[in-house]
């Protein structure tokens, strides 16, 4: 036992060392290296082993995968063949306890992610959790704030973060290329299929720990309209935040790292009647944000199923199935994940983009381990990701409640607008509170 606990407090106060000597973000591949060797892997817990998890969990095999756990005890009972001197655990407020556990990786729903993710922070363990990092707004900044007190390794599972198109984008943009920019538009075609609450109540599969899936949401019985799959989940209130939460985490990262956006002063929404159990087939939201030192104040807008932005000369936006639209004073530039396009093309013909300054990624989930052994930076911590998290959750508390908020980061609240209180927080079954 001291043995583990000295190689615990080796992870933690190393990289809490070398965070504090790292320089302006810039990722230190050479520190990494000399720290990372075969005889210091981590030792990781996965909440969540199937779907996403699976591939998370495949994606940090390259360490020490002691400790899994699912309510599903079949998911559950595969995993463990790959990885089979791996403890399990159907709780994971029982796997965050165990204390051969250096870092864990968090797959589990949106509205688990927060109460999962903060637990293993103050226990004193890195964190990797899938997007989006809270189910309310509250929960998001929880996440920031926690990881700021903690300083721990952290990083949001935003993988398009780590790419290389990404990467030149936000040169491009902060380079000037485009001119200041004034408007950055975003949009995914997909949507949310609406149904009825179900009535019936068929038997929860074998081996499937129903309560525990609940976990912090209203009980309500099993249904497979509510598990398994994200798809089936995601679109209730109460487990998920629609298209919004889920695809905007990684759509409206590219307009946040680029422009160095922060906290809206104001936001509101456009969309059907509200479903106070459903998020919406359809949805646009609006945010604007103040200007800095070094760029104008600039609005941003999401565009969710057909909906697009009015489409710049020489290109037809309809084609994009998702995209990103930013608006200067010298032109625009439309982005997805692999493509990048300046207009209009007769006055980019000769361009010359700028000398690339981001490094290349190490690999987001090498990212954060690096980070976890050696402190060096992880682009999509719990700072970032969770300020971009609560900026795009607001979007669907300005559509709930019906009206414009005008929104004060400081205190997490709309002034104008105290019925939005209660979707920027919200209450817990008793037992599965945020401890902070």
């Amino acid at each position: 036992m001291s043995a583990r606990l000295h190689r615990r407090r080796f992870f933690q106060t190393t990289a809490a060392a070398a965070a504090a000597s790292t320089a302006c973000g810039v990722f230190s591949e050479v520190a990494a290296a000399e720290s990372d060797s075969p005889n210091e892997k981590l030792n990781i817990g996965i909440v969540g082993v199937a779907g996403r998890g699976g591939g998370n969990t495949r994606s940090v095999a390259s360490e020490n995968i002691v400790a899994l756990c699912d309510i599903d005890e079949g998911k559950l009972a595969k995993a463990k063949e790959k990885y089979p001197k791996a403890a399990t655990y159907i709780d994971w407020r029982k796997l965050n306890e165990d204390k051969t556990v250096d870092a864990v990786v968090v797959s589990t729903t949106d509205f688990t992610h927060a109460p999962c993710a903060v637990m293993a922070m103050l226990n004193g363990k890195h964190v990797f959790s899938e997007k989006p990092l809270g189910h309310t707004v509250e929960e998001a900044r929880i996440m920031g704030d926690t990881y700021r007190k903690t300083k721990v390794a952290t990083q949001m599972g935003t993988q398009i973060h780590a790419t290389d198109n990404y990467r030149r984008v936000v040169e491009l943009i902060q380079s000037g290329a485009i001119g200041a920019v004034k408007e950055a538009h975003v949009w995914c075609s997909r949507s949310i299929r609406q149904q009825e609450v179900p009535t019936d109540t068929p038997p929860v599969p074998s081996g499937v720990h129903w309560d525990l899936w609940i976990g912090p949401a209203p009980y309500r019985p099993f249904h497979p309209s509510y598990y398994p799959g994200n798809l089936t989940w995601n679109r209730w209130w109460d487990f998920g935040n629609g298209v919004l939460g889920d695809m905007g985490s990684h759509l409206i990262d590219l307009p946040y790292w680029a422009l160095e956006l922060r906290h809206p002063t104001s936001c509101w929404a456009e969309g059907p009647p509200v479903s106070e159990q459903l998020n919406p087939p359809q949805l646009k939201c609006h945010w604007e944000h103040p200007a800095t030192d070094k760029r104008p104040a600039l609005s941003v807008h999401w565009y969710q199923h057909y909906e697009r932005p009015k489409s710049p000369e020489g290109i037809d936006l309809t084609k994009w199935g998702i995209g990103v639209l930013f608006v200067g004073e010298k032109g625009q530039l439309v982005a997805d994940y692999g493509k990048r396009v300046l207009l209009p093309k007769e006055q980019f013909a000769d361009f010359k983009p700028p000398e690339p300054w981001i490094a290349p990624s190490a690999g987001h989930h090498r990212e954060w381990i690096l980070g976890c052994k050696t402190g060096s930076p992880t682009l999509c911590n719990f700072d970032y990701s969770g300020a971009l998290i609560e900026h795009n959750l607001l979007g669907n508390v300005a559509f709930r409640v019906g009206e414009k908020l005008e929104w004060d980061a400081e205190t997490l609240k709309a002034a104008n607008c105290p019925a939005a209180e209660r979707y920027i927080r919200k209450e817990y079954r008793k037992g599965w509170e945020i401890r902070t």
